[in-house]
């Protein structure tokens, strides 16, 4: 009995060492399985992102079933004349009905002759916002700094020759012709080429700057000026929108937006040598815009104003004659800053001025850009602006008094 116990005790021992070490097998064959299927899932994860990225991108951009295909799809087309076939691979990764049409018209194209290859159509530019929205608002205005006309060239890469500037990135409603009558300004003219440009490129304006140069020392005529602005501009491009600016007046708002409205349009309501107050009810001075429609209604304006005054009254009265409203912007807007000079030399005030305004009705069907008459000498387009110098002939002899 004590031989068989002590003879049992070793088998005991030799099969529970046997079961631990069966027990050891199995956990680890199960890890190493545990592991294999995590990796095999790995894997399967890579494949699966690795072939979208295939589809979605590589045969997007290197398209090498298509260009097979067009060759395949012309030489047929060529053998049967006037019948096309259409190959259409759906085992193409990222096949659609979409690309099978796309193909199709590829097709089309190398099917016909070389001379009726057309370019594809270019994307559509957007329309420009009604408010861009790269305007900063209320600007500093100073005359202190010097001013060369080689610094506001720098500072205006984008503007072409004549002074035109068209937006890049939106489709501008309406062509503006910024008019400016002129003589022996130069210097006014540089402050306002530098302010101006920035102003209205910021308002997304597709413009071009015309200076009506006034030949001579004879009285000045501002409005006459103005009229051979609108004529001469139409000459130069489709201008749907007139805008006429003294050459002293700058913008201390660039919210004030140079375009034409509904309405004919008074921009400089608040001046700063009026206190920027608006010095009565019908000034129509300074900066105004009408649309070619509205300035042809009023039938331009008057050629008879020779000396300082009195045209502006007279065009508001046309305005209002012809049944239109004067539309203003915002007080605090419409500031402006003139730069200070002395009066010019020749452009002394009309004393006949009061009579003649109070004569619009009966003077201006024919007073007027129907009666206009001048002679262009010469026309310069520098990097800025475009030059137009004029001679526009000589005021009537004044009655004599008394």
């Amino acid at each position: 009995m004590g031989l068989a116990r002590g003879g049992g005790l070793p088998d005991a021992r030799s099969r529970a060492a046997a079961t631990a070490s069966t027990m050891t097998r199995l956990m680890l064959g199960r890890t190493l399985e545990r592991i294999c299927k995590g990796v095999l899932l790995l894997c399967l994860v890579h494949f699966v992102i690795m072939m979208i990225l295939y589809f979605d991108v590589y045969s997007q951009r290197f398209d090498i079933f298509s260009r097979f295909n067009n060759g395949r799809g012309a030489n047929a087309s060529r053998a049967a004349g006037a019948h096309h076939y259409y190959y259409y691979n759906s085992t193409r990764p990222n096949a659609t009905f979409a690309n099978f049409l796309a193909t199709a018209d590829q097709l089309l194209a190398s099917g016909r002759p070389e001379a009726n290859h057309t370019p594809p159509t270019p994307k559509p530019i957007p329309p420009c916002p009604e408010v861009p929205p790269g305007l900063v608002g209320r600007l500093l205005i100073e005359f202190s700094s010097m001013m060369t006309f080689e610094r506001v060239l720098r500072e205006n890469p984008n503007v072409t020759e004549g002074g035109k500037y068209s937006p890049h990135d939106c489709r501008a409603k309406q062509r503006v012709a910024i008019i400016i009558p002129f003589r022996h300004r130069e210097h006014h003219l540089k402050y306002w080429l530098h302010y101006l440009h920035p102003i209205l490129r910021r308002q997304k304006i597709d413009y071009g700057i015309y200076i009506i140069n006034q030949l001579g020392e004879d009285t000045f005529n501002r409005a006459k000026l103005l009229n051979v602005g609108y004529t001469e501009a139409l000459k130069d491009g489709e201008y749907d929108c007139f805008i006429f600016s003294d050459v002293d007046l700058i913008p201390m708002d660039d919210r004030n937006l140079y375009h034409c409205y509904d309405q004919p349009r008074h921009f400089a309501i608040a001046m700063d040598k009026f206190g920027f107050r608006l010095p009565y009810a019908g000034y129509f001075g300074g900066v105004s815009g009408l649309s070619r429609k509205q300035f042809l209604k009023i039938n331009g304006f008057p050629n008879e104003y020779w000396g300082w005054g009195g045209e502006d009254d007279d065009i508001y009265n046309r305005i209002t004659l012809n049944g239109m409203k004067v539309s203003r912007p915002d007080v605090k807007i419409g500031r402006y800053r003139m730069i200070k000079h002395e009066r010019d030399k020749h452009n002394e005030p009309n004393p006949q001025r009061f009579i003649k305004i109070q004569n619009t009705k009966n003077t201006m069907r024919k007073d007027g850009i129907s009666s206009l008459m001048y002679r262009v000498v010469s026309v310069k387009r520098y990097a800025l602006y475009t030059n137009i110098s004029v001679e526009i002939g000589k005021p009537p002899p004044r009655p004599l008094r008394g």
